[in-house]
């Protein structure tokens, strides 16, 4: 059973940092989503392979995605937190490509498969 676990989310004050961290049960494309209430899910940040990620021209500059293959962990480091990024967010994974290849780094919700329950990022002005 795939299980993608976050943790790190909390309360700050804007201009802030919070590092987010997905536990996954297995080797998987990964990325960051956030949802705010009455919003679509939104991409964050996506990785591939190798390493290169891929940002939200919002959030570009200010966070930073990571991941340790090792230990199937995915992070998303946070600074100079806004109020407007207050939101659930989610870890996503998508299979790994066949016969090598990288993964797509994608910020498209229907490019993945797998999905944590969540945890809620609150900034304060």
């Amino acid at each position: 059973q795939v299980q993608l676990v976050e943790s790190g989310g909390g309360s700050v004050d804007s201009g802030g940092s919070l590092l987010l961290s997905c536990k996954a049960s297995g080797h998987y494309c990964m990325g960051w989503f956030r949802q705010s209430p009455g919003m679509e899910r939104e991409g964050v940040a996506g990785i591939d392979t190798a390493g290169v990620a891929n940002y939200a021209p919002s959030v570009k500059g200010r966070f930073t995605i990571s991941q340790d293959n090792t230990n199937n962990m995915l992070y998303l480091q946070m600074d100079n937190l806004k109020p407007e990024d207050t939101a659930m967010y989610y870890c996503a994974g998508d299979v790994m490509p066949q016969y090598g290849g990288t993964c797509h780094r994608s910020l498209k919700a229907f490019n993945y498969i797998y999905w944590g329950q969540g945890t809620q990022v609150t900034v304060s002005a």
